[in-house]
């Protein structure tokens, strides 16, 4: 039997060295109004790196036009590059690895902010364009998994250490692996293997591009919350698919859809007045009718939530695992460790509190066992309007030891 890993330790991840196994999950921060990286970006991730995370990862980093989920977000190439890097040399020298989210955003795409048309595993209706999202051709996929290579070698050269491939959340790979998005009858659709052929291409592809320069992550669904969706039954499969490929140093697992159902993935309180307020217009408006009300479902918040579903890939595969939603408390963290995972994926905990993961480690070095501020209300949901923050923290005192 091996030891048990202590979470705020120093770690590798792949190829990485890190200083502990706590990691910065991908949010959409809600600085790049121009597609461009901004000192406001940076400050965003310099701030947790301060703070003692581990590693920090730069959320919706397209590959491609039609892959962002609107018109102000980052498109990875020449234009990006040197903003990248900065970024990343900024976050190196505050004591932080980082990583690059890499995705294309299918159907949840809006095709009319990014004046493409966006693309998706079959022809469907998009609520977000109100336009019909096209049906991917073989051109298109072979196109953007060029299109990933491409991303993942720009981020190599930029400096950052672990590239997450975005493969959850009903994004364009993920809706080849769920059968009600994906009725296509050719080799892409059908059998589980057919559907995860995207996945198992596009994550070879880039290590085959980085070999072993940075780390290569992918973000799985173990449900997607919504019928017809991945189930857990068919995430284990794809688990044990993305593990004999050999082409990923880890699996992050997450779940819920963000065309679907959002909120499988959020939990806890539902925002609907601050949503429907900071979209406007007809969007805003539809958020207050009882059907867009119902579109944000209620889950109750609990620590940790994915666990159990976590814990049914963990007994399927061999592959390093992080576990994500709802891990606020230090002893949630080393529950982590002893379950089997190897690290823990933080989000609205230190966007409460940026500084938290060093806070826990003077806590523990003091003899107790701390936990976050966050409340779970969810009103950083609405605020990626406008800069993605937490509306409370001006307001509620943090802990101190």
């Amino acid at each position: 039997m091996t030891a048990t890993p202590d979470v705020l330790a120093p770690a590798t991840l792949g190829p990485v060295r890190l200083r502990n196994r706590t990691v910065k999950a991908a949010t959409f921060e809600g600085r790049t109004p121009e597609g461009q990286v901004t000192d406001a970006l940076v400050d965003y991730h310099l701030e947790v790196a301060r703070g003692g995370i581990g590693m920090t990862t730069v959320a919706y980093l397209a590959v491609a036009p039609e892959g962002r989920t609107h018109r102000e977000q980052v498109v990875v190439g020449p234009a990006t590059e040197a903003g990248l890097a900065r970024l990343a040399d900024a976050v190196h020298d505050a004591g932080a690895a980082v990583a690059g989210q890499v995705g294309h955003a299918g159907p949840v795409a809006n095709g009319r902010s990014n004046g493409v048309r966006a693309i998706a595993a079959s022809r469907m209706p998009s609520p977000l364009s109100m336009q019909l999202v096209a049906a991917a051709t073989e051109a298109d996929l072979t196109r953007v998994t060029g299109a990933y290579v491409a991303t993942a070698r720009t981020l190599v050269r930029a400096g950052f250490d672990c590239l997450e491939l975005h493969m959850a959340h009903s994004y364009l790979i993920s809706s080849f692996l769920a059968p009600g998005l994906n009725r296509r009858t050719d080799r892409w659709g059908g059998s589980l293997p057919n559907r995860a052929r995207l996945a198992r291409q596009v994550a070879r592809a880039v290590r085959e591009e980085v070999g072993d320069a940075v780390a290569v992550t992918a973000k799985l669904s173990l449900s997607d919350g919504f019928r017809c969706g991945v189930t857990l039954d068919e995430a284990v499969e794809v688990a044990q698919m993305l593990e004999a490929d050999g082409a990923v140093d880890v699996l992050q697992l997450s779940g819920g859809s963000s065309l679907m159902n959002p909120m499988y993935l959020f939990r806890g309180d539902v925002p609907h007045r601050e949503l429907a307020a900071a979209m406007g217009g007809l969007a805003g408006w539809g958020m207050r009718t009882p059907v867009g009300r119902s579109f944000l479902r209620s889950y109750p918040f609990e620590e940790a939530y994915f666990r159990d579903k976590a814990l049914r890939v963990r007994a399927a595969v061999d592959l390093p695992l992080m576990l994500l939603g709802g891990i606020n408390r230090l002893d949630t963290m080393e529950l982590a460790m002893a379950d089997g995972f190897e690290y823990v994926a933080l989000a609205r905990a230190v966007l409460r509190e940026p500084g938290l993961v060093d806070r826990l480690a003077r806590e523990r070095a003091a003899g107790r066992s701390g936990e976050g501020a966050c409340i779970h209300c969810n009103r950083c949901m609405p605020s990626i309007y406008d800069g993605t923050r937490c509306p409370v923290r001006e307001d509620a005192p943090l802990p101190r030891m």
